[in-house]
C-alpha cells in the first residue's frame, strides 16, 4: 500500500503544479469553511462547545474521508490511489500560495492600496496602514508560515498514515486540514469557543513547523538558518510559526516585522522587491523537496 500512497503523493504534487486549486465553489476546504461558519457564534457554554467542535469535527471529517477511500480500496487499488491523491491535493497548497505573493508584489509597483487589499488573501493582519516594506514582510512571512500549514502538515500526516493504510493516510490528511481550518476561522483571542481549536492546532503543528524550517534550511543550502532563528522565535505569539518565518528571515538576511507584535532578524534591512522573489523561490524549492522526499520514502517503504 505504500506504493499506492507514493503514487497519490505524486498525483497531488502534479495537480498542485498544473492546476493550483479547484474552484472555490467545489473546493473541499471552502465547503468545509462554509460548514464551520454557522458554528462561529455565541454559545451558552463557549469553552465546552469549543472543545466539542475542536475534537468532533476533525474526527468526523477524517473518518468520513477514510471510509470513502476504504470503500474504493475494496473495489480497486488504482482507483483508491487516485481518490487519495485528490484528497491530498485538496488538503495541500503551494502553487496558489506563491502566486498570491507574486500578485501582491506586482501590485506594489502599480497601486499600493490594491496591494494592501490583495495581501488579505495571504495574511490576516490589518493591512490598511502598512507601507511597502511591511507589505513585503507580511507576504514573505505568510508564504513561510503556510509552507508548514498548507503543505508539510497534511503531507506529513498522510505519509505517517500510509504506514498503516491508504484510507488512514487520506483520513489523517483530512483531519489535519480540518484542524488548520478551524484554527484559521475560530482560533482568535476574542472567540472563547475557538480556544480549543487554537490549542489543538498548536499541538498538531509543532513537528511540521520545525520540519518546514529544516526544509527551508536545506533549500537555502544553509543549515545554520534555523539555529540563528532560535533567538527570534519566542517573539512570535504562536509557538510554531516563528520557526519557518525566522528561518526565511535568516536565509534572506532581511528584517520581518508584524508592527506592534514582533520583529524577526531586527539587525537586518527591510525587504525589497527582489527579496519577495527570493522568498518565493526558496519556499518553492523547499516545497518540492518535501513533496519529493515524501514520495521517495513511501516508495522505499514499499520495497521493504
Amino acid at each position: 500500500m505504500s506504493f499506492a500512497a507514493a503514487g497519490a503523493v505524486v498525483l497531488a504534487a502534479l495537480l498542485d503544479r498544473l492546476v493550483g486549486e479547484p474552484p472555490n465553489r467545489v473546493h473541499p476546504v471552502a465547503l468545509l469553511g462554509r460548514a464551520i461558519a454557522p458554528l462561529d457564534r455565541a454559545w451558552n457554554s463557549p469553552a465546552e462547545m469549543g472543545l466539542s467542535i475542536a475534537i468532533v469535527l476533525p474526527v468526523l471529517v477524517g473518518a468520513g474521508v477514510g471510509a470513502v477511500v476504504a470503500v474504493v480500496v475494496s473495489l480497486s487499488v488504482p482507483a483508491a490511489t487516485v481518490v487519495a491523491g485528490l484528497v491530498l491535493f485538496s488538503a495541500t497548497s503551494l502553487r496558489m500560495l506563491l502566486a498570491e505573493a507574486r500578485a501582491v508584489e506586482r501590485l506594489l509597483g502599480e497601486d499600493i492600496d490594491a496591494a494592501r487589499d490583495r495581501l488579505r488573501s495571504l495574511a490576516g493582519r490589518d493591512s490598511s496602514d502598512l507601507d511597502a516594506s511591511e507589505i513585503r514582510s507580511a507576504a514573505i512571512e505568510s508564504i513561510a508560515e503556510n509552507l508548514a500549514d498548507g503543505l508539510v502538515a497534511p503531507l506529513l500526516a498522510f505519509a505517517l498514515g500510509a504506514l498503516v493504510s491508504l484510507p488512514v493516510a487520506a483520513g489523517a490528511a483530512a483531519f489535519v486540514k480540518t484542524v488548520n481550518t478551524l484554527d484559521s476561522m475560530l482560533g482568535y483571542p476574542d472567540k472563547r469557543h475557538g480556544t480549543a481549536s487554537a490549542r489543538l492546532d498548536d499541538i498538531v503543528m509543532w513537528v511540521p513547523a520545525r520540519l518546514s524550517a529544516l526544509a527551508l534550511a536545506v533549500a537555502a543550502v544553509d543549515p545554520e538558518t534555523p539555529w540563528r532563528a532560535r533567538g527570534w522565535v519566542d517573539r512570535v505569539p504562536s509557538p510554531n510559526s516563528g520557526w519557518p518565518m525566522g528561518t526565511v528571515a535568516s536565509a534572506l538576511a532581511v528584517r520581518l516585522e508584524k508592527p506592534g507584535v514582533y520583529v524577526l532578524n531586527d539587525v537586518a534591512r527591510t525587504p525589497e522587491s527582489a527579496d519577495v522573489d527570493r522568498a518565493i523561490r526558496l519556499v518553492s524549492r523547499a516545497g518540492w523537496l518535501v513533496w519529493g522526499l515524501a514520495a521517495f520514502l513511501l516508495a522505499y517503504a514499499g520495497w521493504l
